[in-house]
């Protein structure tokens, strides 16, 4: 029986006052928000592909994972909260069901006070600094901690967490005067970012919780992350071609996209800020300072053709500075930086020299709305095959498929891309609900690139870029190099709430469900285990925490019977020689050798869950790492005379700062750094592939002497290919 409970009619009207006596906001479901909730509870119970009745039982998953959802590292709730909610734990069914979201909305109101609260008795804690001689450890790892069990035990926490964030500066080289500014900017921009919190946000979250409660990979995406959703799967939008970012208050510009309206203007730079938005030459500028940048987008963002100005605070202006007005006229922004593209790396001496084609693919997109209404539409496979046409025309002896950091996307453009290196045949299998499976092939005849392929993954590879390189695995085409992928072996489809309810504005969202699973053809599935390289590079990311074996609710791994398929090549019988060759040239490579060092203290890094708060303890441990760096540098300086620039790819030393209280112009450099670190992974990637197109050839010319020939298969832009384009 659904009933309001005394409890729950407290936690809605009580109101806890913050550090400066003012009260919190309350958050409250609008109907919208329980229409969604119930239609979205009655797909996900029926066509699910493990469908889960919403019940007592569901309502107790839910209730754990919105509470982790809202405070993973139990810094704010406090035991008392969490036990004055607990009748909640089987009741959440019961708010879906009859539409009465008042208990998932108070929860958030009580964790919105209780974030006010700390974040306010931090900002406090500046003001009496802190001593550094004790002997005492800060756990910093505190997912699975007890809840402070009450206000002093909870103002004991963030007294050990402010010191650590005093003392990471301090080790830095900071004063007190700037340490002191820089926390107080850091928990007041926390505090902002708190206070724009708005009910969507709250609902997205719950939701969220709903469909994670399921399946690892169901979800709901409200009508802005919905929109984003698409331009990421078509690459373009219309808008004015600028990435935004939020520091200090101020929506600035990050990047501007080349040939888009905002860098043919002339008139913007990187780290202008845009303080006012007007939708015509005539309009009232809106003032944009403190908004979240998703809603400066979505003013910015618009009709084709139609002209969005500007109110913009120069980079090199003060804050008084005086501001100019800037008019554009939105246009269709192709997102190439999210688009295939190519690079050519030359490996080794005139004698053994060869080029490897290098195609880095972000994501499998398709332009769906495209698709319908025109033949020429953007897509994965398409922009690939005109790549590798490039390539063929460019000699290159080998080619190697840049996969890592794509998390999927379109499972057909999984397909037609696995296309262009085979002929026809099938690429995956897939089993629904019901246990039906269904072999999906490449029925296009011809291949684009017939000559050695090589796929470059890690772990943040899955899905989509999962199902292709298991192919070129199973089908013995090319060589896997990188870390463990991901392990997501499950397929999802977009369900439009809006269409469902024949809505003329987007109000409802999109629900993404998992329908089916995929396998290999060889049989198994990549659920869980994902793609194991062939070629196994130092592992940089956290299993433990980052992948599908990190859920507690994820499919388990299994095997159906393989489908028909011939094998391409026997690669495994060229690994040896190619593990041999890898491991002699990244022996004799500093720079590989370091960031194996990296991967080894990342890893040891990882199972730390405390730290020490006394400073001569940590100055140690920091010179210590300081010591390993110059070091580092002493030796690529002996190796290369390049290096003594300063352009090696060490370890970036932790300066104690978060990502927007850095310049930009610094956090610019972070990235290029990171991005070093990433070529060096890739050119030994293309040095692998290049080995393997050696080996390749020296096998069919045995082969072909042995037969009594002496010819040597055509290479590069001599191989003949055939139909695909």
């Amino acid at each position: 029986m659904y009933r309001t409970l005394p409890w729950l009619l407290l936690a809605l009207f009580s109101v806890a006052q913050a550090a400066d006596g003012t009260a919190n906001r309350q958050f409250s479901p609008s109907p919208v928000h329980l229409e969604t909730a119930l239609v979205s509870a009655q797909l996900l119970s029926r066509f699910h592909y493990q469908p889960v009745p919403l019940d007592d039982a569901m309502s107790e998953k839910i209730f754990e994972r919105y509470l982790k959802s809202l405070d993973p590292d139990r810094l704010f709730l406090l035991q008392s909260d969490v036990t004055e909610f607990e009748p909640a734990r089987t009741r959440l069914d019961d708010a879906i069901l009859r539409q009465d979201l008042a208990i998932p909305f108070a929860l958030f109101t009580r964790y919105s006070q209780r974030q006010q609260q700390r974040l306010s008795e931090a900002r406090a804690l500046l003001e009496q600094g802190f001593d550094f001689a004790r002997d005492e450890r800060y756990r910093f790892v505190r997912t699975d901690a007890p809840w402070p069990a009450n206000d002093d035990e909870a103002r004991e926490l963030w007294r050990q967490r402010v010191k650590n964030d005093w003392l990471r500066l301090k080790l830095n080289g900071m004063d007190d005067k700037a340490i002191r500014d820089t926390l107080g900017k850091r928990y007041d921009n926390a505090l902002a970012r708190a206070a724009r919190i708005k009910s969507d946000d709250v609902f997205q979250v719950f939701m969220n919780a709903y469909a994670n409660a399921i399946e690892p990979h169901t979800a709901y995406l409200g009508p802005r992350a919905a929109e984003d959703f698409a331009i990421s799967m078509k690459l373009s939008l219309v808008g004015i071609g600028a990435v935004l970012q939020e520091r200090d208050d101020f929506i600035i510009i990050r990047e501007l996209v080349p040939g888009g309206p905002a860098a043919r203007s002339a008139q913007l730079g990187i780290g202008d800020r845009i303080v006012g938005v007007a939708q015509g030459e005539d309009g009232t500028l809106t003032d944009v300072m403190g908004w979240r940048v998703d809603d400066v987008v979505a003013l910015i963002r618009g009709t084709k053709g139609s002209t969005v100005v500007l109110d913009i605070l120069p980079a090199d202006a003060g804050v008084d500075g005086e501001h100019k007005r800037v008019a554009m006229v939105r246009d269709t922004i192709k997102l190439e930086n999210q688009a295939a593209s190519k690079t050519i790396i030359d490996t080794g001496n005139n004698e053994t020299r060869q080029r490897v084609g290098v195609i880095t693919l972000p994501t499998f997109y398709q332009d769906t709305d495209a698709r319908r209404n025109n033949s020429d539409f953007r897509s994965a496979t398409r922009d690939v095959a005109r790549l590798l046409d490039e390539l063929k025309r460019d000699s290159v002896d080998a080619v190697l498929v840049d996969l890592r950091n794509n998390g999927g996307g379109s499972l057909d453009e999984a397909i037609s891309l696995t296309g262009l290196f085979i002929d026809t045949g099938p690429v995956v299998q897939q089993r629904n609900p019901q246990g039906q499976i269904r072999v999906e092939r490449d029925t296009d005849p011809g291949v684009a690139w017939d000559g050695p392929v090589g796929v470059l993954i890690n772990r943040a590879s899955a899905s989509a870029s999962e199902i292709f390189a298991a192919a070129i695995q199973d089908y013995g085409r090319g060589v896997v190099i990188g870390e463990p992928s991901f392990g997501k072996g499950t397929v999802q489809t977009l369900l439009n709430l809006d269409d469902m309810a024949k809505s003329n504005s987007p109000r409802y969202g999109e629900l993404k469900m998992t329908i089916a699973q995929f396998f290999r053809i060889s049989g198994g599935t990549t659920q869980l285990h994902g793609v194991s390289p062939d070629i196994e590079f130092p592992a940089t990311s956290d299993f433990e925490r980052f992948g599908e074996s990190s859920y507690d609710n994820a499919l388990p791994w299994t095997r159906i019977n393989a489908a028909s398929f011939r094998p391409l090549g026997k690669p495994a019988e060229l690994l040896p020689a190619l593990k041999e060759r890898h491991q002699a040239r990244t022996a004799a490579s500093v720079e590989f050798r370091h960031l194996q060092e990296d991967a080894a203290e990342l890893a040891a890094l990882r199972k730390r869950t405390e730290i020490s708060l006394n400073e001569a303890q940590r100055r140690k441990e920091r010179d210590e790492q300081s010591a390993r760096q110059r070091l580092r540098q002493q030796m690529l300086a002996a190796t290369a005379d390049e290096a003594a620039s300063g352009d090696s790819p060490t370890a970036v030393r932790d300066d104690g700062l978060l990502r927007d209280e850095r310049s930009l112009k610094e956090e610019l450099a972070a990235e290029a750094e990171r991005k070093t670190r990433r070529d060096i992974l890739k050119e030994e990637a293309a040095h692998v592939v290049a080995d393997f197109a050696q080996l390749q050839r020296n096998a069919s010319t045995r082969t072909a002497t042995d037969a009594g020939g002496t010819v040597q298969p055509p290479r590069g832009a001599e191989r003949a290919s055939t139909g695909r384009s």
